[in-house]
């Protein structure tokens, strides 16, 4: 996980903050533990307040409202190909009112180039050496 998030923050910049369940496919320790390095906070959800984390819930519910209870599944292949299609749909396609009315995917271009190569590459600098 340090890995991947060293490298988002390598091309765009690290967050102020993070904030994170407490579950164990987060490693949640070690991962409170690097973040002060980088110059982010690391806020955790408390046990048993999944509200305290909105924007995944709200994905959850969309998930599970939009793709989960409005498609049967034949199979495990069958249920890759169909999340493969609604995750394309979600990131692609549908805009976002919380995103101004972009698609996360425009969002997150938009993003890159307001970050800049030379903040990008200063990151990546931090990232090297951690």
């Amino acid at each position: 996980m340090r890995r991947i998030l060293g490298r988002v923050a390598g091309r765009r910049g690290a967050p102020n903050m993070i904030r994170s369940d407490n579950g164990s496919e987060f490693v949640c320790k070690a991962l409170a533990d690097w973040l002060p390095s980088i110059g982010t906070e690391p806020i955790p959800v408390a046990p048993g307040s999944p509200w305290q984390n909105g924007f995944v819930e709200s994905f959850h519910g969309r998930l599970r409202d939009e793709f989960l209870e409005r498609h049967e599944f034949e199979s495990v292949a069958d249920a890759q190909a169909k999340a493969s299609w609604f995750r394309r749909e979600y990131d692609h396609v549908r805009p976002h009112s919380s995103l101004g009315y972009a698609t996360p995917s425009e969002y997150a271009a938009k993003c890159e180039s307001d970050c800049g190569e030379e903040k990008a590459e200063s990151k990546w600098a931090i990232m090297r050496t951690s």
